[in-house]
């Protein structure tokens, strides 16, 4: 397993947020801003794990249903739901979660995800820390954004339509 903490501090921040009663993170590196959910807009032919897109500071940014990216039931949208807006070289999403949660840094290095996850999943994860309140499943924004279901949008938007 790769050591994610942040070569020279040996410390790894995160945002973390909760999803389906689970604790999950991000670097916060990959993190550009938490926000309300705002209207999202369904968008037909997709798959769906993509929520839809929205409109940030008139920016058209996908919305990513990340329960169902992970197998779990579709995120219901609720008084404490935020939108995670990630942002890599290579673009911009956001995660529709049920709740934000308290920022982290971790001293460790993470372990790797749990064995007995799918390996879609696993995949999309840097790894685990276990914490005084709980395990907190650590997410890679770049394979998030790079999710097999999402791969099939990229093509298509190289493609005539």
């Amino acid at each position: 397993m790769v050591d994610v903490a942040r070569p020279g501090s040996g410390t790894l921040r995160l945002v973390c947020f909760e999803l389906c009663g689970q604790e999950l993170a991000l670097p916060i590196d990959d993190v550009r801003e938490t926000v309300p959910v705002a209207p999202i807009t369904r968008v037909f032919l997709t798959p769906p794990c993509l929520a839809g897109v929205f409109s940030l500071r008139g920016e058209i940014v996908p919305a990513i249903d990340l329960g169902v990216l992970l197998g779990l039931p579709p995120t219901a949208i609720g008084d404490d739901s935020r939108i995670v807006v990630i942002e890599r070289d290579e673009g911009t999403a956001g995660l529709v979660v049920d709740r934000l949660r308290e920022l982290r840094t971790l001293e460790d290095a993470l372990e790797p995800p749990p064995a007995n996850l799918p390996a879609d999943v696993a995949a999309l994860l840097l790894g685990v820390a276990a914490t005084s309140s709980g395990t907190v499943r650590v997410l890679d924004a770049r394979a998030v954004l790079h999710a097999e279901p999402l791969r099939s949008l990229a093509s298509q938007e190289g493609s005539p339509a």
